[in-house]
């Protein structure tokens, strides 16, 4: 990607799907910025440890701090293009901003090693910090979303996920990190399940059970493929690398919907294809039958940047 070294990133960031996973959503208490930076830089060097230590069940994760909380925690320096979450709204169908200080994603095939490892790190942060938000998520059936549909088809594959989701040159100091957006979105599975298939079809832009995208052509401008898979005035795809997992229980069900990117706008421009539609009225049908309920943005700075002051 880049010819000069690369610092070293968080595994989690770019790494292949898993089976399990827990997100955790911190809050920091006042005045603990020194010993939190501190702490920090433990935890992402513990996750980047276990990597190795749990290869067997594929363990990985990273940490990221909340764009609003960033000059909180490093004053002196922030990454070019961070900012809150860009939330949406018109009429029924809405992108809320629920912002959170410090994001912790823990992935793993292993569900019992993820537990130890969510409260070794909760341990790790206490009394720094609030734990608000906990959601685990898992595979369904063959890495589908919970509407029976495959899901992060259109992920960039092998090496590409490093330069989709990494940071570069353009920006040295935090070089190897990535944007993340967060949001739970809890669908209305019910109502989902009473469309007939190829109405489902319709909505998503691909075929249920063989996972077949439409031709161009027939891609209805509602579909949600078709909102999502947007390109740049010289016509290269804007690519984002999807880390989402389903979700929840029998009460409440979804998608944890989880973007990395070199560059936030990616992901802003496609919510706002979803949302607000191409100006034409064509928005996202899918969002009739799913609902965000939480929206974050954060940064995940590579492991050289949170140990620097550590060294």
């Amino acid at each position: 990607m880049d010819n000069q070294v690369m610092p070293r990133e968080q595994l989690g960031v770019c790494a292949e799907g898993n089976l399990h996973s827990i997100y955790l959503m911190f809050n920091a208490n006042d005045g603990v910025e020194a010993p939190l930076r501190s702490s920090l830089a433990s935890v992402a060097e513990y996750l980047y440890d276990l990597t190795d230590q749990y290869a067997d069940s594929a363990f990985n994760g990273f940490v990221a701090i909340g764009a609003n909380y960033w000059d909180s925690l490093f004053p002196a320096e922030r990454p070019a293009h961070l900012k809150p979450f860009p939330a949406m709204q018109e009429g029924n169908r809405s992108a809320p901003a629920i912002e959170f200080d410090l994001f912790v994603h823990l992935r793993c095939d292993r569900l019992d090693i993820l537990h130890l490892v969510a409260n070794e790190v909760n341990q790790m942060l206490e009394e720094q910090v609030e734990l608000i938000e906990e959601e685990r998520g898992f595979r369904f059936m063959d890495s589908r979303d919970l509407t029976g549909f495959v899901d992060g088809t259109e992920n960039p594959k092998g090496r590409h996920r490093q330069e989709v989701a990494l940071v570069g040159d353009e920006d040295p100091l935090f070089k190897g990190g990535s944007y993340v957006h967060v949001q739970k979105f809890a669908h209305n599975l019910s109502k989902w399940h009473r469309l007939p298939v190829k109405k489902q079809e319709d909505i998503i832009g691909r075929t249920k059970v063989d996972n077949v995208e439409y031709e161009s052509e027939d891609k209805p401008l509602t579909s949600h493929i078709k909102r999502v898979n947007l390109k740049d005035e010289q016509g290269r795809s804007l690519e984002i690398l999807r880390q989402s997992m389903p979700y929840g229980s029998v009460k409440e069900q979804g998608l944890m919907f989880i973007s990395v990117c070199r560059t936030p706008f990616h992901f802003e421009k496609m919510l706002q294809s979803m949302v607000h539609g191409d100006g034409q009225g064509n928005h996202d049908h899918l969002m009739h039958f799913t609902r965000a309920m939480t929206g974050s943005s954060f940064f995940a700075p590579s492991l050289d940047f949170l140990r620097k002051d550590l060294d």
